[in-house]
C-alpha cells in the first residue's frame, strides 16, 4: 500500500490514474513521437543549406513526417496494446509485471536512441532515411558492424545512448508506474473495445498510406526528411522489386517495343526479330579479332569530380590524371545508379536500371543472363571476377558465377596478399597483386583473359596501409581517393613489366559516385564518373559522347573486333552519332533518360517529370500530365527493360530460367 501511495502521488499521477493501464500506451506514444521529432529536427538542421528556406515546405516536411511516425508506431504498439488489453488484473498489478514493464520500457528507450543515432550516421553517408541500403546492411551484419566500429567511436556512441536512456527512463517511469497500481478493473468488453479502437490507425495506415505522400517536392532532401526511418526501412524490405507496369507510366506494347528497337539500332547490327521486346540481334564488328586481354578495374565511389582531368584542383589523383593523358578519356560518361550492384549490373549485363533492387541481388533470378562474361567466354577468354572483399556480400559471387565468370574473392587470396584488411576487404594493392598473378597464369596457358576487378578501399572507414601517401589513413575520403590513385599506379607499373601488357586493354571505371544526393531528383553530378581505356596502339583522345555504363560492354567488344550475338541494351559509343548520346540513370524508384539539355524522369504512381537544363545544377522542373515524344522514349527504355528481364529474353542460350517469373 505504501508503494501504491508513493506511486499515486507522483507528477502526472492523476492523469495516469484516470487512464488506468492504457496510460502505458499514451506515455510510450508520446515518447516515441518525441524521439522521432527530435531526429527530424536534427536531420533538418544538418541539411538546412540544401533546403529552399520556404516555411510552407518546412511545415509540410513535419506534418507529413508526423503522419508517417504515427503510422509506424500504430504498427509497433500493437503487441503492447494486446498485452495491456488481455493481461488479467491480478497479474497487471503484480510486482513481476512492474519489473517486466520497466525492463521493456528501458529496452525500448535504448532502441529508440540507437535508431536515432543510426539514422544520423546513415544520413551522413547517404543523405537519406533508411532504404534498400539499410536492408542490405541488416543482411550483411558482419561487414556493416566492422565498418561502423572502424569508422565511428562506437563505445562513446553506445555509452551516450545509455546515459540518455537512463535520464529519460528516470523521468518516464513514475508516469508509467501509476498505471500499474491497484485500480478499478475495466470489464473485458471495455478493454476489447479499446483494443479494437487502437487497431484502427494501423488498419488505416496499411490501407491508405504509401510512399506517394512524401513526393510533394522536387527537393530530395525535403522528401527524405518527411519520411520516418523505421517506416521507410519496412517499406524498402517489402518493396524489394517494383512491378513496372503496376507503378509506372506505360505505352502499348507494340509502341514501346518499336521505340526500344529504334533506340538500340546501330551500324553493323542485324535487325531484331519482330516479336515484341525481342532485342536479340547479331553484331558484326569489322576487322580480325585482336585477341587482346582486358583488365577492367571498377573503382569504388570514384566520382569524376575527384580527378584533375575533370577540373579538380585538390591534387588527389596524380596518376589517373597522367594516365588519362595516355588513354581514351570519356568525359561525358554516367553511372546508372548510386550503388555498387547497379554499376556491376550495368557493365556486366548492359541493361538499364529496373525499378526496385538491382538484378545482382534478386536471389534465384540473377543467373543465366546475357552477360559480357558469357560472350567472351565462348570466344575463348578466361573470364574472371576478382573482388577485394567477401563475395557473398551483395550476392556478387552467385551473380558472377551464374553468368559466365570464375570468381576469386578475399577468401581465396593467398596469405601473402592479405597484408591489410578493413571491414570491407583487403587494400586495393593486394587485390591488384592477385589479379596480376592470375593474368600471368592465363598468359602462360596461352589464353586471352578478361578480368573484372572490384575494389573496396575508397569507402568508409577510409583506411589503407601506412606510408603509401601523405594523408594519414582513416582521416576521410580525400585520403582514400589518393590511396586509390596510388594503388592504380602500382597496378599499371607492375603490369607494364609483364609480357602480356602490350596486348592488353586496361579499363578504369567507377561503380558509382561517392554521393548522389541533391536538391533535385537525379542530380547529374551525382552520376558523372570517369572512364579511361588504355592500350598499345590506341591514340590518346577525349571522347565527349554522352553515354553510360550500359554502353561499356558493346564498346569493348567492338574494340576487340569481335562478332557476337547480343541482347544488350547498350551501344558502341564510337558509333553513336554526334549529338545523339543519352544516359540511363536512376535510383531504386526514379528512372531517368538524360539527353543534353533535358532529363526525363519516371516515378511510381505513373508520375512524370522533366528537368530542363539539368547541367546547371538548378534545373527548371516540369510535371507533364501526359507523355510527349521524349517521355515516350524514356518509357520505352524502362518498360522494355522490365519486359525483357521478366520474359527471359535476356537469357543466355542454353541456360535455364533459374526460377525467374
Amino acid at each position: 500500500m505504501a508503494a501504491a501511495r508513493r506511486v499515486g502521488g507522483t507528477q502526472g499521477g492523476g492523469r495516469s490514474a484516470r487512464l488506468g493501464r492504457w496510460s502505458v500506451l499514451a506515455w510510450m506514444l508520446a515518447v516515441l513521437l518525441a524521439y522521432s521529432t527530435a531526429t527530424r529536427i536534427g536531420l533538418t538542421a544538418s541539411s538546412w543549406a540544401q533546403l529552399p528556406g520556404d516555411p510552407l515546405l518546412l511545415g509540410r516536411i513535419f506534418a507529413v513526417g508526423w503522419l508517417y511516425d504515427v503510422a509506424f508506431y500504430a504498427y509497433a504498439l500493437i503487441p503492447v496494446a494486446l498485452y495491456v488489453a488481455l493481461l488479467p488484473e491480478r497479474w497487471w498489478c503484480s510486482a513481476a509485471n512492474r519489473w517486466w514493464v520497466r525492463a521493456c520500457a528501458f529496452a525500448t528507450l535504448y532502441g529508440l536512441g540507437f535508431v536515432a543515432v543510426a539514422e544520423f550516421l546513415f544520413w551522413d553517408e547517404f543523405q537519406a532515411r533508411f532504404n534498400f541500403i539499410a536492408v542490405d546492411y541488416l543482411v550483411y551484419r558482419r561487414e556493416v558492424a566492422d565498418n561502423i566500429q572502424e569508422s565511428y567511436p562506437l563505445a562513446t556512441l553506445l555509452g551516450g545512448i545509455l546515459v540518455v536512456t537512463v535520464l529519460v527512463e528516470r523521468w518516464l517511469w513514475p508516469r508509467l508506474a501509476c498505471s500499474l497500481r491497484s485500480a478499478p478493473s475495466a470489464p473485458w468488453r471495455h478493454r476489447l473495445a479499446m483494443l479494437g479502437l487502437l487497431l484502427v490507425p494501423a488498419v488505416l495506415a496499411y490501407a491508405g498510406l504509401d510512399q506517394e505522400l512524401r513526393e510533394f517536392s522536387p527537393n530530395t532532401y525535403a522528401v527524405e526528411l518527411a519520411g520516418d526511418g523505421p517506416y521507410q526501412f519496412i517499406a524498402a524490405f517489402r518493396n524489394n522489386e517494383l512491378d513496372y507496369e503496376q507503378f509506372y507510366a506505360t505505352l502499348p506494347d507494340d509502341r514501346a517495343s518499336a521505340l526500344l528497337k529504334r533506340e538500340i539500332e546501330e551500324p553493323g547490327a542485324s535487325a531484331p526479330p519482330s516479336a515484341p521486346y525481342d532485342i536479340r540481334r547479331f553484331i558484326d564488328n569489322p576487322g580480325q579479332p585482336t585477341g587482346k586481354n582486358v583488365l577492367l578495374v571498377m573503382v569504388e565511389s570514384l566520382s569524376a569530380e575527384y580527378l584533375g582531368s575533370f577540373g579538380s584542383a585538390a591534387g588527389l589523383t596524380p596518376f589517373l590524371d597522367e594516365f588519362a593523358d595516355q588513354s581514351l578519356l570519356f568525359t561525358d560518361f554516367f553511372a546508372t545508379g548510386n550503388r555498387t550492384v547497379r554499376g556491376l549490373e550495368a557493365v556486366t549485363l548492359s541493361i538499364p536500371p529496373t525499378p526496385g533492387q538491382a538484378i545482382v541481388k534478386r536471389l534465384g533470378r540473377e543467373r543465366g543472363l546475357w552477360s559480357l562474361g558469357q560472350v567472351l567466354r565462348v570466344q575463348g577468354y578466361e573470364t574472371r571476377f576478382l573482388y577485394g572483399g567477401r563475395g557473398y556480400f551483395d550476392n556478387m559471387s552467385a551473380f558472377f558465377a551464374g553468368n559466365g565468370y570464375e570468381v576469386t574473392d578475399e577468401t581465396g587470396f593467398p596469405a601473402e596478399h592479405l597484408g591489410f584488411k578493413n571491414a570491407w576487404g583487403v587494400a586495393d594493392e593486394y587485390l591488384y597483386d592477385v589479379a596480376l598473378d592470375a593474368a600471368d597464369r592465363a598468359h602462360a596457358a596461352g589464353r586471352p583473359f578478361f578480368f573484372h576487378l572490384m575494389t573496396t578501399s575508397n569507402h568508409r572507414p577510409y583506411t589503407y596501409p601506412e606510408g603509401r601517401i601523405d594523408i594519414a589513413p582513416g582521416t576521410g575520403r580525400a585520403g582514400a581517393v589518393k590511396y586509390t590513385d596510388w594503388a592504380l599506379r602500382h597496378l599499371v607499373e607492375q603490369a607494364r613489366t609483364r609480357p602480356w601488357f602490350k596486348d592488353t586493354l586496361v579499363v578504369v571505371v567507377a561503380d558509382h559516385c561517392a554521393g548522389s544526393a541533391g536538391k533535385v531528383a537525379l542530380p547529374l553530378e551525382g552520376y558523372r564518373i570517369p572512364l579511361l581505356i588504355h592500350g598499345a596502339g590506341l591514340e590518346p583522345a577525349r571522347i565527349d559522347t554522352l553515354s553510360s555504363q550500359i554502353d561499356l560492354a558493346p564498346t569493348l567488344l567492338a574494340m576487340l573486333n569481335l562478332d557476337y550475338p547480343s541482347a544488350f541494351f547498350g551501344r558502341d559509343i564510337f558509333k553513336i552519332p554526334p549529338g545523339q548520346g543519352r544516359a540511363l540513370i536512376g535510383t531504386y524508384q526514379a528512372l531517368g533518360l538524360y539527353e543534353t539539355g533535358r532529363l526525363s524522369i519516371l516515378r511510381p504512381n505513373r508520375r512524370l517529370e522533366r528537368q530542363l537544363d539539368p547541367e546547371s545544377g538548378a534545373p527548371r522542373v516540369e510535371y507533364p500530365a501526359a507523355p510527349d515524344a521524349e517521355l515516350e522514349r524514356a518509357i520505352a527504355w524502362y518498360q522494355g527493360a522490365s519486359r525483357v528481364y521478366a520474359g527471359g529474353i535476356d537469357r543466355w542460350p542454353g541456360t535455364e530460367l533459374a526460377g525467374r517469373r
